[in-house]
């Protein structure tokens, strides 16, 4: 805290109680403006940390629901290829056993014709 010097023309006209009266008032009312502006700037600061915080809560839950919506657009392409893969395989798995029993079948002639 600064000392207040009272100029001695003003501390000759007030007195020496007159003067310390002045340094006292005058502390005082910064004790208040000070206590008046932490109260201030704490309300700011409260306000302010209170629209960061519903800002990022916000955000949070945008970017959740993005998450949310672009999984499952990766789990129905996802499905989707499976599917295809799957009757793909069907179908090359059928077209194997048709020709395995071809080839079984005509190894069986080839051996009963003889």
């Amino acid at each position: 805290m600064p000392i207040i010097t009272v100029p001695r023309a003003l501390r000759e006209r007030l007195g020496e109680e007159g003067a310390e009266a002045l340094v006292q008032l005058i502390n005082q009312a910064t004790e208040a403006a000070k206590v008046d502006v932490v109260a201030v700037v704490e309300e700011k600061f409260e306000r302010r940390l209170t629209e960061e915080a519903s800002r990022l809560r916000a955000e949070v839950g945008q970017l959740r629901s993005e998450l949310v919506e672009r999984i499952e657009s990766v789990r129905s392409e996802l499905t989707g290829r499976i599917e295809s893969v799957r009757s793909e395989l069907i179908k090359w798995m059928f077209l194997f056993w048709v020709g395995q029993i071809g080839a079984v079948v005509g190894i069986l002639f080839a051996f009963f014709r003889r």
